[in-house]
């Protein structure tokens, strides 16, 4: 049979006008993402004790490598504030050229765990504890800008940068290179602070950049003596980890550096996906696929000696709101990066340091949840003390171990809920005593159960009934028949037992 002439061939209508019919909205989208991730690359880098390129090295993989792969198709990745802490850390103990071979072996762990479909596993951490370790990450960043703010060194530990701040203050008001940097971090807060609070036309412009623009241009037109970012060259920042640096992965604290970067970096890139997830309506974030893209990424940056990367909430959420519909947009994003990075590296040398350290200050506070606090404290006061005391823990001790600890608190909490007993005992005065245990009878509630129950008449007759338990262990299982062999032994009757 041959087509009418009259007619056109059928595929012809199903075919889309515009090959790429987004492409408007995500060019937009890619440049609004562009502007708010080029000052935080920078900063994040600079905080870390790296080279500002390398922080722009990684957004640009962020965009460019993991931009491209399938996973969660709005959600945008590059160096993170949350990261910053343990960075400046490892290379502080390591040395730069190791953090290659640390970054890279966290993304080979991160796609060994998406192969193996573990990433759908990260949604099961406590928020509390991923709350509680931004929130203490944000206590640490923001102290360790205040020192960054004023043109000083910070301590090392993050419990000396906070109680370091009063004799730092003091020292700074004597220095008047010192109040001109604090006047440059403090001006660049409150630029985005009172940006939101500006007309929508000029908030089109992102108050990162904002700040960071009219900053440099402060410095500039006043001559004050602040210290600006080096410059050496997207190249001349690439360090391709060696064998020396591979061999310091043979220390177990290098490899415990490993596991915490892989592991944060996945808890920060998986919960950053469920709250992008909510922002639209599209297709969903695959966490198993999401994580490989994060771990390649990873070992693409660890083989040019950048940053870990995760995704960021920051630069996610701008993605959706500027209007974003493909994975076009982050993958853009990525090449303008690269673009300016290749073609403009000299503008980098003119920002000023405590402009930086103003809007990581400013991100820092972002990442403290005071009203999920408050809320929690009001409502489940036991998740409320897991976050604060997983924030105390990593300023006092560190990232790490803070995690571990608020963890291990998550477990013992839920342990201690999973086996609340209740036991009601029902005695009329003649008869039987009736006894109903429930709830879940577990070993950590045995000392309890076999009191209560060693407590009734040894002369009465006891119905004990248990079909109100939800779960009943094995160990209390054998508890439970010993105690009503040794009451019947005593010649009342036996102990009636209705089974769970």
């Amino acid at each position: 049979m041959t087509n009418s002439p009259h007619k056109h061939p059928q595929k012809s209508p199903q075919k889309s006008p515009y090959k790429y019919p987004y492409l408007k909205q995500d060019f937009g989208a890619s440049i609004v993402v562009f502007l708010v991730a080029l000052p935080l690359c920078v900063g994040v880098a600079v905080a870390s004790g790296v080279p500002a390129e390398l922080g722009l090295l990684t957004g640009i993989v962020g965009g460019i490598v993991t931009g491209l792969l399938p996973g969660s198709s709005l959600q945008v990745s590059g160096p993170a504030a949350g990261l910053t802490v343990l960075v400046f850390e490892a290379v502080r103990e390591f040395g730069l050229p190791a953090l290659g071979a640390i970054v890279l072996a966290a993304g080979v762990l991160q796609l060994l765990m998406g192969a193996l479909k573990l990433g759908r596993w990260f949604r099961a951490i406590s928020v509390s504890v991923v709350e509680g370790m931004l929130a203490g990450i944000g206590l640490v960043i923001i102290a360790g800008q205040m020192y960054a703010a004023a043109g000083m060194t910070a301590p090392a530990s993050g419990i000396d940068k906070i109680t370091g701040l009063p004799e730092a203050f003091v020292e700074a008001v004597g220095s008047t290179t010192a109040l001109a940097s604090i006047a440059i971090g403090a001006g660049t807060v409150a630029v985005m602070v009172l940006w939101k609070r500006l007309p929508e036309t000029v908030r089109a412009v992102p108050g990162a950049l904002a700040a960071v623009v009219l900053a440099t241009l402060a410095a500039l037109a006043f001559d004050l003596p602040v210290a600006t970012v080096e410059v050496q060259g997207l190249l001349d920042a690439v360090q391709v980890p060696g064998a020396d640096a591979f061999g310091e992965l043979a220390s177990p604290a290098a490899l415990g550096t490993v596991l915490a970067f892989a592991l944060i970096a996945s808890a920060e890139s998986l919960f950053s996906a469920a709250a992008v997830d909510r922002l639209h309506d599209g297709e969903r974030t695959q966490y198993d696929k999401e994580l490989m893209a994060q771990g390649a990424g990873n070992a693409v940056c660890g083989a040019l000696g950048a940053l870990p990367m995760t995704a960021v909430i920051v630069r996610s959420a701008a993605n959706v709101q500027a209007g974003a519909k493909t994975k076009a947009s982050r993958l853009l994003h990525g090449v303008w990066l690269l673009l300016f990075a290749a073609l403009l590296p000299g503008a980098l040398a003119l920002i000023p340091l405590p402009a930086l350290a103003g809007i990581l200050v400013h991100a820092g506070w972002k990442l403290i949840p005071f009203r999920q606090i408050v809320s929690l404290w009001r409502t489940h006061r036991g998740e409320a003390l897991i976050l604060v005391v997983t924030a105390v823990a990593i300023v006092a001790v560190n990232m790490f171990e803070g995690v571990l600890i608020g963890l291990a608190l998550s477990v013992a909490k839920t342990a201690w809920e999973a086996s609340h007993i209740k036991l009601e005992v029902i005695d009329k005065g003649a008869g039987p005593v009736q006894a109903y245990l429930s709830g879940n009878a577990t070993f950590l509630q045995l000392p309890k159960i076999l009191d209560s129950l060693e407590a009734l008449p040894q002369d009465r007759p006891i119905e004990l009934d248990l079909s109100g338990l939800h779960h009943l262990d094995h160990a209390c299982r054998t508890a439970l028949e010993n105690w009503a062999e040794r009451h019947s032994a005593s010649g009342t009757e036996p102990v009636k037992v209705t089974s769970p």
